[in-house]
């Protein structure tokens, strides 16, 4: 009979080792799982952010570059209206070289503005890109032509007031 409660007292002892064991394996599993949700979810997020980008990184135009960084300004939280698309044009028109440069830097800045939803990303993008290809005189005419293109009335409260030399009514140089 001893020898019985001692097979009997081994087994139990190996199945509650046994769901422990199994418990343990369990959480460890629930824990990797837990670690391969947040580590897809940053790469996804990573994922995202380049294809989001991809519009404005593909941009190797000084002139598509400065028409999509006015547009993602002027667009701003609205569509872009005839009106507002006028005012882009009359513009770009003078530093697009031609009328179908004109055309494609427009159709481009609407369409990558539209891919890309974040506006501060947009102008990092671009700074990025004009930075290095224009000069201190083409940088402030940029400023001037975005403050002709953005209406008073129409300014976003993160640009809310006008470029000095805007005021003065100067015509850019050209990029």
């Amino acid at each position: 009979m001893p020898f019985l409660l001692a097979i009997l007292g081994a087994l139990g002892i190996a199945a509650i080792w046994w769901y422990r064991l199994k418990y343990l394996s369990e959480a460890a599993n629930e824990a990797a799982d837990a670690i391969g949700r947040v580590q897809g979810h940053f790469r996804r997020k990573e994922l995202r952010k380049k294809a989001a980008l991809s519009p404005i990184s593909a941009i190797n135009d000084p002139v598509v570059a400065a028409v999509t960084v006015i547009t993602a300004i002027a667009a701003e939280n609205v569509p872009v209206s005839k009106a507002l698309e006028e005012r882009i044009r009359a513009e770009a028109r003078e530093i697009a070289a031609s009328k179908k440069k004109l055309d494609e830097a427009v159709i481009y800045a609407k369409w990558s503005t539209d891919q890309v939803a974040d506006v501060p990303t947009v102008i990092d993008q671009t700074a990025k890109f004009l930075t290095s290809r224009l000069d201190e005189s083409e940088k402030e005419d940029l400023l001037q032509m975005l403050d002709r293109v953005v209406l008073r009335g129409e300014r976003q409260a993160e640009y809310p007031l006008p470029c000095p030399a805007a005021a003065a009514g100067a015509r850019p140089g050209g990029l």
